[in-house]
């Protein structure tokens, strides 16, 4: 589905309507919560997830995280549900047998960094990921499933869209009340420029939780697009985020498609703005997690803008990451 408008408005009629339907989609998430027996992996486990439905960043924060354990010597594996995935799971992602329909789009993109298991059940899949030798599990997404224990929860937040308009699903954006979210996240992760106050509102939070900082930088390979005329298509939750990227980095944009999040894409939407393109001589472009879900032989129209998660304070990082990273191997003495 399309990112409703109303859900970054102040709450309008609409929010205030459903509003009823977003508490009683709140207190279903604290009863399942309450209900809960989380169990240990046997391995540590960081969960990048956030509030709000889709647009804050959090897969490309989740790469970097675990090249961050990586790093430090820990044989990180992703844990994804593999959002639209047909297979049950759990499957470790193969690059050159799965696609976009076998196992999610954003799956593939972890599997491009990082080992990754595709598992609706994140039990199951923590336990298989564990046996085939991972040193420490990230889930990228996962932050509202109560059922696999977690020994750090960072929160992302899209500092351009914040928390929109603060009502729960559907009323608008959350998946839950923030004040549950943040009782359970020992950090939350504020990505970009903070248009709307967040980072003050947090340090009222009682208690305070640490703020870390992180931009989404375009790869060196963005630079085919400076000064370029472009024809950009997203299906994703805040498509404005992606052409906004574009024209920062000095993209001529001539036309743009916006899809709903997820969405899959047919020969003739394909064609449609494959000759619209060639007729502009412009370059056909779009996301990584949108590429994921091309076919294989509209590929060869379509280029990619690939981005990554820049932390402001790496140190800041690890402080919060510290249990976790203690558990890495202590080098041999030379």
């Amino acid at each position: 589905m399309k990112t409703p408008g109303f859900w970054y408005r102040p709450a309008g009629i609409k929010a205030r309507l459903l509003g009823p339907l977003g508490s009683l989609y709140g207190a279903a998430g604290r009863l399942r919560w309450r209900l809960a027996r989380p169990r240990a992996a046997g391995v540590p486990v960081v969960c990048v997830g956030n509030l709000t439905v889709g647009g804050a960043g959090k897969t490309p924060l989740a790469i970097a995280v675990a090249q961050r354990l990586a790093a430090a010597g820990l044989d990180p594996h992703m844990l994804t549900r593999g959002y639209r995935g047909r297979l049950p799971g759990p499957v470790q992602v193969d690059l050159g047998v799965h696609d976009a329909a076998d196992v999610g789009d954003e799956a593939l993109l972890l599997a491009a960094h990082v080992p990754t298991w595709r598992s609706p059940d994140r039990i199951a899949g923590a336990r298989v990921a564990v046996a085939a030798g991972a040193g420490a599990l990230v889930m990228d997404d996962g932050f509202q499933n109560p059922h696999l224990a977690k020994d750090v929860s960072l929160l992302a937040v899209d500092g351009a869209g914040g928390l929109g308009n603060g009502r729960v699903l559907p009323a608008g954006p959350l998946r839950e009340p923030p004040e549950d979210g943040l009782a359970r996240a020992d950090a939350v992760v504020l990505v970009g420029e903070d248009a709307h106050g967040v980072a003050g509102w947090l340090a009222g939070a009682a208690p305070p939780l640490p703020v870390l900082r992180a931009r989404l930088e375009p790869e060196p390979s963005a630079r085919q697009f400076r000064d370029a005329s472009v024809v950009a298509f997203a299906g994703i939750a805040r498509p404005g985020k992606f052409y906004g990227t574009l024209e920062s980095i000095g993209a001529r944009i001539v036309a743009r498609f916006s899809y709903d999040d997820h969405h899959r894409y047919t020969p003739d939407e394909l064609m449609q703005m494959a000759e619209l393109a060639d007729a502009a001589d412009a370059l056909l472009v779009t996301t990584a997690k949108d590429y994921a879900r091309l076919p294989d032989e509209a590929r060869a129209l379509v280029r990619i803008l690939a981005v990554r998660a820049v932390w402001a304070d790496p140190a800041a990082l690890d402080r919060v990451l510290a249990p976790v990273l203690a558990a890495a191997p202590v080098p041999a003495a030379s």
